[in-house]
């Protein structure tokens, strides 16, 4: 009698923490819902795995994340410690979580297991400039580069350690950065003058200035592989299903514990994740996983709904908080302090963290529109960008899709900026912007589409932030239901 107590009290403690408290509830019914509401455990062992089969995909959502877009670039014959590229600007071929099109994108993936420490070297901001970080597989911003980074523009050579490298190994004159990790990857963005072909050019010019290479072969001034995705699908969308947790099992069988997360080993064996040993769930563990992973998406969705507005009266909101802020830029030694759930959530629509949230670039997300309504890919909207936007580079307006945080896949575009050729702007400066199935009767020129069979969110970016924004003396408004 005491066992069923207690597995009833699971179940209901359960159903309260997964149910979503969103305005319009009805309008946010997912699959997801529906296969959490479907999902009864048979015992008080079925109970716990679902548990930490939760608990287990909210704490390994960035190593999944990372681990889903390495296996996008071993697709596309990628190999550790070389370069995919996007020689042109992005398109929805490139499903990364919530990525930007109006820079040139690439990313060095990083194994010093076998070779060593690793080096890249970053340009001086001469012909161009980085934004970007350079991260752990777990997407720990290890140090920031370019101007906003350790170089200060000036250039340098990263060496990405692994871990527990002597340090008295390290010739001089490079930027050591020590990683708990053998993996890990750099996110950098080649930051475009204007939105021109010339300028474009140039910013890929610049982009292949970089160099990757083992500390080992520096005296061989060895060339650096560039990988080019542009024309190839770039698939690290999140599975909301049992590949979630082999993906979770690559990790720990090629990776060191951490000290931080040993209480997660026992959790991980729940599961039937062990380092040493393979993964084999059966049929009823992968529909209870399944389930479990669900879960865990719609819990980081209260959390993301529950996110304070930046702006009083509005819906725009920061998704990381000040705690998670904290963390990244201490390399996660921040007494009383681990903030998986805001971690979770961050990395459950991005990827990639700058060490210094915020001060280089700034987003702002907004899922629902002024009235509180989600977003709906089948009704048009209008958002009013005022004059004087308080950004040294540019700010843009994207388009995701709700449900995977990914480019609506085929979309014709999927954002406008401040530097898109032929934006129109009105007399005072001010930018008004459409979205929408259809485009609107002033044109096509500031109007970003929308798949009508679906929900979206907008990401607003302000690159190189002033403290106009910061301290809200300029506001952007709701976005606003127009039809």
């Amino acid at each position: 009698m005491k066992n069923k107590f207690i597995l009833l009290l699971l179940i209901l403690l359960s159903s309260a923490c997964t149910k979503k408290t969103t305005v319009n509830e009805s309008e946010n019914t997912t699959a997801s819902d529906t296969a959490i509401s479907n999902f009864k455990p048979a015992n008080i062992q079925e109970q716990i795995l679902y548990q930490r089969g939760i608990e287990a995909a909210i704490w390994g959502m960035p190593a999944v994340n990372f681990q889903l877009m390495a296996d996008a670039f071993f697709k596309i014959n990628g190999k550790d410690n070389q370069v995919v590229i996007w020689p042109k600007l992005l398109d929805w071929k490139n499903q990364t979580l919530t990525p930007n099109p109006d820079v040139i994108y690439l990313m060095p993936f990083f194994n010093t297991e076998k070779t060593g420490p690793v080096v890249l070297e970053i340009p001086p901001a001469d012909g161009g400039v980085f934004n970007g970080s350079i991260m752990t597989y777990w997407q720990n911003s290890l140090e920031d580069v370019g101007p906003g980074g350790v170089d200060k523009g000036k250039g340098g050579k990263y060496l990405f350690l692994p871990p527990g490298y002597d340090r008295g190994k390290i010739p001089s004159g490079y930027i050591p950065l020590q990683s708990d990790t053998y993996r890990g990857y750099a996110l950098l963005r080649s930051v475009l003058k204007s939105g021109s072909a010339e300028d474009v050019a140039a910013a890929v010019e610049y982009s292949k200035r970089i160099k990757v290479y083992p500390l080992s072969e520096a005296s061989k001034n060895p060339a650096t592989v560039f990988v080019d995705a542009s024309e190839k699908v770039f698939d690290s969308a999140i599975p909301y299903d049992i590949s979630f947790y082999e993906s979770l099992n690559r990790i720990v069988q090629s990776e060191p514990w951490l000290e931080r997360d040993r209480a997660q080993i026992d959790i991980l064996k729940t599961v039937g994740i062990q380092r040493g040993k393979s993964f084999n769930p059966d049929a009823r563990t992968k529909e209870i996983l399944t389930a479990s992973v669900k879960a865990a998406r719609e819990w980081l969705n209260v959390n993301l709904e529950a996110m304070p507005p930046f702006y009083r009266d509005t819906h725009w909101v920061f998704p990381a908080t000040k705690d998670f802020a904290d963390n990244i830029k201490n390399n996660y030694d921040v007494a009383e302090s681990y903030p998986v759930d805001n971690r979770g959530l961050v990395y459950m629509i991005i990827f990639f963290s700058a060490k210094h949230i915020g001060e280089s670039q700034y987003y702002l997300i907004q899922i629902v529109d002024k009235q509180g309504n989600v977003l709906d890919g089948k009704s048009s909207y209008k958002l009013h960008v005022p004059a004087n936007v308080p950004v040294k580079q540019y700010w843009s307006m994207t388009v995701y899709n709700r449900e995977t945080h990914t480019f609506i896949k085929n979309a014709k575009r999927v954002g406008r900026s401040s530097q898109s050729p032929g934006l129109k702007t009105n007399s005072d400066g001010s930018v008004d912007l459409y979205f929408g199935p259809e485009a609107p009767e002033s044109g096509e020129s500031n109007w970003i589409p929308t798949d009508p069979k679906g929900k979206f969110e907008i990401l607003a970016r302000f690159y190189g932030p002033t403290p106009k924004l910061y301290d809200q003396s300029w506001k952007l408004n709701d976005v606003e239901k127009i039809k």
